[in-house]
C-alpha cells in the first residue's frame, strides 16, 4: 500500500475529490489499494498502523504562508524517521526543502513561497500566473539528468514531465544529491544521499500515454524501489 498526503489546504481539503485522481493512479499502477490522506492527519503511529511501502506528497495550489505549521509537525516527525521510500512531487517536493533546510522544523512558524522568478521583459503574463507578475512554469517540459540514479531507469539524458508552479527550492539540503534541473528551475530533482527520499519540482504523476508518457516510467521506477510493482 501506498500512502498519499494531501498537500491542499486545511480549509480547502475533502477526502472525497482532493487528490483522489493521483490515488486512483497509484492503484492503477499498483493494482492494490492507496490511502489518501490530509497532511494534518499524518502521524508516526498512524504510520506504523498501516501495512505501508511507500509515502507520496502531493502538490498545492495555495501559498505556503497559508500552511499551518504545527499542523505539519506530525508529518515533519514521519519524513525524518521513516525507512520507508517518499516521493514528493511539486509542493511536496519543497516541503521536503523546508523539512532539511530547517535547523528545526518545529521552530518554524511561517513558511515562505520562493519564487522562481519575476516574468521578465516581453514575457506573456498568463491568467493562471500565481502571483501576477510572477513566471510560472506551466506545461510540459524536458528535464536534463545531472546525476544518474535508478529513479531514471529507461532514459537517456532527459525526460518531458508536467509541470505546474511558480515557486521551486532554492537550496539544495544537507545531505541531498541533485538529480536533474532546466533552464527555469535548477533544482527539479532531488534524492536523499542513504535513504529513499525523492523529491520533484514536477509532476510525473501526471501524464499522457501517447503524447508524453515519461511520467509513467518515472513513477513505476519508483514504485519498483519501492517493492510495489515488479
Amino acid at each position: 500500500m501506498i500512502l498519499v498526503v494531501s498537500m491542499a489546504s486545511v480549509e480547502e481539503y475533502d477526502e472525497r475529490c482532493a487528490h483522489t485522481q493521483v490515488k486512483r493512479t497509484f492503484e492503477k499502477l499498483t493494482d492494490a489499494p492507496a490511502l489518501l490522506q490530509h497532511y494534518s492527519q499524518i502521524t508516526p503511529a498512524l504510520v506504523d498502523s498501516l501495512p505501508l511501502k511507500a509515502i507520496f506528497l502531493s502538490g498545492r495550489g495555495c501559498p505556503w504562508p497559508n500552511a499551518k505549521c504545527r499542523k505539519l509537525d506530525g508529518l515533519y516527525d514521519v519524513v525524518m524517521d521513516t525507512t520507508l521510500p517518499i516521493h514528493g512531487a511539486c509542493a511536496g517536493h519543497q516541503l521536503l526543502g523546508f523539512f532539511f533546510n530547517a535547523d528545526d522544523f518545529r521552530q518554524v512558524d511561517r513558511l515562505e513561497d520562493e519564487y522562481m522568478r519575476p516574468l521578465g521583459p516581453g514575457e506573456a503574463v498568463s491568467m493562471v500566473d500565481r502571483p501576477w507578475g510572477m513566471f510560472l512554469e506551466q506545461g510540459v517540459f524536458e528535464v536534463e539528468i545531472v546525476q544518474q540514479d535508478p529513479i531514471f531507469e529507461g532514459f537517456e539524458g532527459k525526460l518531458a514531465v508536467t509541470q505546474s508552479h511558480s515557486c521551486e527550492v532554492k537550496t539544495l539540503p544537507p545531505d541531498f544529491i541533485h538529480l536533474a534541473r532546466n533552464d527555469n528551475c535548477e533544482i527539479q530533482a532531488m534524492r536523499h544521499r542513504d535513504r529513499p527520499i525523492y523529491g520533484t519540482q514536477f509532476h510525473p504523476e501526471r501524464w499522457h500515454d501517447e503524447l508524453y508518457p515519461d511520467g509513467k516510467r518515472f513513477m513505476q521506477n519508483f514504485l519498483r524501489i519501492a517493492g510495489l510493482i515488479d
